[in-house]
């Protein structure tokens, strides 16, 4: 399960933060974690990256289910570079005018002064392919694993991984505390067996306008 954290600051703020540590979690956000972790079973791992808002949710998690919680490197947001901080309307649909060519498959473009997705895949993608191979891949091995993460992380990665329709990864935001669940199948494949509220099969949204929508929208654009 791949759990986006819990409300920040810099959500609040609708701000592109995402050069660790980066912002801490809000009241709300605390709540979230909290509500997440009283409706979920006790994972058999808990793992969070190296921001504050994550392993601050991952944190709660853990107290709530009796779990430690494990940092991760490779799995923070996407950087943003030149863009960082700002909430304007003109750098937000820069990121998502970038991030929409991502997922329709030009992954070698950069971000101003930040990553590509490939750059992104590169540190996120072996992160997951390791706890495939050490625990998953173990026939004796059961239990969920929970990686608090990072929204336009995760639903890059979980595209590109599971083949999930990029329009659809693009209209479908993950609010804060929501997740995707990817699950292994052969050849080491991952199928998605869930995207926020939804399950399969993953259709995308007739007309959908994905940048105008995220410029326009009030939410914040990391989801």
């Amino acid at each position: 399960m791949l759990l986006r954290h819990g409300q920040s600051y810099g959500n609040v703020e609708r701000r592109l933060d995402t050069r660790p540590p980066g912002a801490a979690l809000t009241p709300l956000g605390r709540d979230q974690a909290l509500a997440f972790a009283q409706g979920f079973g006790r994972p058999a791992l808990l793992a969070h990256s190296v921001a504050v808002r994550a392993s601050e949710t991952a944190a709660i998690i853990g107290a709530a289910l009796g779990v430690p919680a494990h940092e991760v490197v490779g799995i923070h947001e996407a950087q943003v570079g030149e863009l960082e901080d700002r909430n304007d309307d003109e750098a937000v649909a820069a990121f998502n005018a970038i991030y929409e060519r991502w997922h329709h498959g030009e992954l070698d473009v950069p971000l101003p002064g930040g990553e590509t997705g490939n750059d992104v895949l590169d540190r996120y993608v072996p992160v997951l392919t390791d706890l495939r191979m050490r625990y998953l891949d173990d026939d004796d091995f059961t239990g969920d694993i929970i990686v608090v993460s990072h929204g336009a992380a995760i639903r890059l990665a979980s595209a590109v991984l599971a083949g999930v329709d990029a329009n659809f990864a693009l209209d479908n935001h993950l609010e804060n505390a929501q997740s995707v669940v990817l699950a292994p199948v052969t050849d080491g494949r991952w199928s998605c067996v869930r995207w926020g509220t939804l399950n399969p099969p993953f259709y995308p949204k007739p007309d959908s306008h994905a940048v105008t929508e995220a410029v326009t929208s009030s939410s914040d654009p990391m989801g």
